[in-house]
């Protein structure tokens, strides 16, 4: 991956867990890797729900929306990659796991948008 688009997705995953912050969520880890089988880019607590977070970051203009990024095999990976995490930290909390979606777009002129969809598997 290009530095660049590195940098670019960087700073996606620092305005979605702004964002996760802000709606009173606590950040539990970032970017954490299992092996070959992928990354998680955030792992959130909402209450008593483990929150696993896919962000997708674009430029405007550039390609399609970020939340269309998710297809049904990513999907599927991003189970499988919240059923390694609690396996791996202790168990499921009381409240389970949700997978969430933040779609970040990066316009021309004026602030990102940042779109927080829940609960999208």
């Amino acid at each position: 991956m290009s530095r660049a688009r590195s940098g670019l997705g960087r700073y996606g995953e620092d305005l979605a867990a702004r964002r996760l912050a802000e709606a009173g969520m606590t950040i539990l880890e970032r970017n954490w890797r299992c092996g070959r089988s992928g990354e998680i880019d955030i792992v959130a607590r909402d209450g008593n729900t483990l929150v696993v977070c896919e962000v997708k970051t674009r430029r405007g203009g550039a390609f399609q929306h970020p939340m269309a990024a998710v297809t049904p095999e990513k999907a599927q990976r991003l189970l499988s990659l919240a059923e390694r995490w609690i396996h791996t930290h202790g168990g499921a909390p009381p409240g389970g796991v949700r997978i969430d979606l933040i779609g970040v777009l990066l316009r021309r002129r004026g602030a990102p948008a940042v779109e927080h969809a829940r609960g999208v598997v």
